[in-house]
């Protein structure tokens, strides 16, 4: 292959590595948050260490490396930052890791599948996804974005038998696990989840109309974890107000947790999302979200020994399935508008209005021929 070839293959493949290593460090943040809450560490007090953290991590790469592209920092950009931070580190982390505490970590990831559909809607409904429902990726679209929530309904209503896998066998510490499970309020969590993963997709969209007016990817990353610490102190304290011990943290699990999320998943996730959504758009980079369900699911086993039960495993083959048709839809969508299986279906509507441009265009033709004659006429 020839040097050029292989930097058009890079470019192509860029996006797709990118996207990869953002799903196995949503797997290792899963594993990791999901141990240290076990161990009786407040989910409000990690989410504001988490972007402290992120913060004082990313600020000295953005004033270095942004020094000469980075933008003046109007009221409109700060609002949409205030609201981001709003949006992603204080709701949707603080219902996420709420819900989880009430289920699993690969439970809570498999919901998290539901993601692209309600990106792919609200990108419909401001208009920065076009769905053509007169034409087959755009109904896979929205039939995929229907069995993908169905599937997720399925996964948190309906439980069924336990699943017998060799390295889940009953062992003390899953019987304690097994009984704490029958307390816990299942529904409620994944409620939460459902609610913060709505918060998580605003998050995102509004995260790629705001690189459009402030395109300085690692300063916007650095002032989302800046005000996400701030409005995310507030709840923390008004929870845990009788609770001062909450905030001790010491060199164990919970500081490896809060330093992993902050690093990884607060601090570089952001910025690297923001590049591949300037180049491939919001609905791609929340396409391989079941990249980290599957790694979790075998993580969890091994490390948590997390149950798995039928129900489960059958809500989260629907999701696979209603995101595989939004994917198909999606691809479809950028292969062109004009191809063989996307023809618009013919109606009346746009039949009249193909007529009246080809009366248009007719029209200017002949002013433009009659306006030639007069000056022909005028020279001779």
């Amino acid at each position: 292959m020839s040097k050029e070839s292989i930097t058009q293959l890079y470019k192509k493949v860029k996006p797709y590595l990118a996207v990869f290593l953002l799903q196995l460090g949503n797997a290792g943040m899963a594993i990791v948050s999901k141990f240290a809450l076990d161990k009786g560490m407040s989910q409000h007090v990690f989410v504001v260490y988490r972007h402290a953290i992120a913060f004082v991590v990313i600020a000295p790469f953005a004033i270095v490396l942004d020094r000469k592209i980075r933008p003046k920092l109007t009221f409109s950009v700060f609002v949409k930052i205030a609201l981001i931070g709003l949006l992603e580190p204080v709701m949707d982390q603080n219902l996420f890791y709420t819900g989880m505490k009430m289920t699993t970590a690969t439970f809570a990831t498999a919901i998290c599948n539901v993601l692209p559909a309600f990106s792919i809607a609200m990108a419909w409904i401001l208009g920065l996804e076009k769905v053509y429902l007169r034409r087959l990726p755009g109904l896979a679209k929205v039939l995929g974005t229907i069995v993908t929530v169905g599937g997720a309904m399925f996964m948190t209503l309906v439980n069924g038998p336990m699943l017998n896998l060799p390295w889940t066998h009953v062992n003390g510490h899953q019987e304690s696990t097994s009984s704490a499970n029958n307390k816990q309020d299942v529904i409620k969590g994944a409620l939460m989840m459902l609610a913060g993963c709505v918060c998580w997709s605003a998050f995102i969209i509004l995260q790629a109309i705001t690189l459009k007016s402030y395109p300085a990817g690692l300063s916007l990353t650095v002032l989302i974890c800046l005000m996400g610490t701030l409005e995310s102190s507030i709840l923390a304290v008004a929870m845990e107000w009788n609770n001062p011990t909450a905030w001790s943290i010491h060199f164990d699990s919970k500081l490896l947790a809060a330093v992993y999320a902050g690093v990884v998943r607060s601090g570089f996730t952001i910025y690297i999302q923001g590049l591949i959504m300037k180049q491939k758009g919001p609905v791609f980079v929340t396409a391989f979200n079941p990249l980290s369900t599957i790694l979790v699911a075998i993580l969890g086993f091994f490390i948590l020994s997390e149950i798995m039960y039928l129900g489960g495993v059958i809500g989260a083959i629907i999701i696979f399935v209603g995101l595989y048709l939004v994917l198909w839809g999606k691809s479809k969508d950028q292969l062109g508008s004009k191809s063989d299986n996307e023809k618009i279906i013919p109606t009346a509507q746009n039949v009249a209005t193909m007529d009246e441009r080809i009366i248009t265009s007719n029209q200017e033709f002949m002013t433009i021929n009659v306006t030639s004659v007069k000056s022909t006429n005028g020279t001779a």
